[in-house]
């Protein structure tokens, strides 16, 4: 199992945040922000604030994804910190 973390800083331009792979990944995000009504949306290339889920301030969210999955994330207001905790499945 090879584990690595990152804080990313968001814009409102879709930015990869977790890359892909040849084997599954757990992932773990945390919006970093304390302030009410600032989010992070996540998914594909395309995410947006108007297409997408958000992670409310200071919330962590985990996620699996599978071989080849990307994923990618947009925050508003821009400028916003989200912490990534990758964990992938070495076979």
């Amino acid at each position: 199992m090879t584990i690595s973390t990152n804080l990313v800083t968001l814009g409102t331009a879709a930015q990869q945040v977790v890359g892909p792979s040849t084997e599954p990944q757990f992932v773990t995000m945390h919006n970093m922000t304390k302030s009410s009504n600032e989010y992070i949306f996540y998914g594909n290339a395309t995410v947006g604030t108007s297409n997408a889920p958000h992670i409310d301030p200071g919330d962590t969210l985990q996620l699996r994804l599978l071989p080849g999955e990307a994923l990618y994330a947009v925050s508003e207001p821009s400028g916003l910190d989200l912490g990534v905790f990758i964990q992938k499945q070495d076979n």
